[in-house]
């Protein structure tokens, strides 16, 4: 499968086109990073400038033979794709999980949530006891590590404990310092939500 930028957004007037494809203006970049209020939480405007601007949200050509709806999530390079058809795709950028909690395979979006509560596994609380007062969940919320919408990763043998969640430090996308989820911007995940269909198909490599 290969992916190659076809949309990218520069300069204060709109955007150039990549190999011949037609253009996306600027304002679709800046609207999607603008301040949001969602189920009564207000999510901050993201300094799209601060940004590395290969991670910010942008169509890209797809030549690959995976089916529409399927989520590919590129942990070296620190993108997501959901291919789109018509040989297109919707390129995210992502955090990562650190040395010694990645993960890779095949999965299935089984369980979507907005502004889902988290739970942190026992293995977590152990490395960090301070943690235990969450062992009941904690509240959903600004704050709250799985951000504004989670989407949860099943394989055959059931939960992988692995989620494709939202994040309040934004700064963090294009790093590897998760404990292993797969981590987007909160109008990332927001949009990816939305797009995204409980049982599509999720390739980690």
């Amino acid at each position: 499968m290969r992916f190659k930028t076809a949309f990218l957004a520069v300069g204060l007037m709109g955007a150039t086109a990549i190999s011949g494809c037609s253009t996306i203006g600027l304002n679709y970049s800046t609207a999607s990073y603008s301040s949001v209020t969602d189920a009564g939480y207000v999510l901050p405007a993201i300094p799209r400038a601060k940004v590395p601007p290969q991670y910010l949200r942008q169509e890209v050509r797809y030549d690959g033979a995976e089916e529409p709806g399927t989520i590919i999530v590129d942990t070296g390079a620190k993108f997501l794709y959901l291919v789109l058809g018509g040989g297109k795709a919707m390129r995210y950028g992502i955090g990562v999980g650190k040395e010694g909690f990645e993960w890779n395979g095949t999965a299935r979006v089984a369980l979507k949530r907005e502004w889902p509560r988290w739970t942190p596994p026992s293995e977590m609380i152990k490395r960090k006891p301070e943690l235990a007062e969450f062992r009941g969940g904690m509240e959903p919320g600004l704050q709250n590590p799985l951000g504004a919408r989670a989407l949860y990763l099943f394989n055959k043998r059931g939960d992988t404990g692995y989620r494709l969640h939202g994040t309040p430090e934004w700064w963090s996308i294009g790093k590897a310092m998760s404990s292993g989820c797969i981590r987007l911007m909160n109008q990332d995940i927001i949009d990816l939500y939305n797009r995204a269909q409980v049982g599509a198909k999720v390739i980690v490599k």
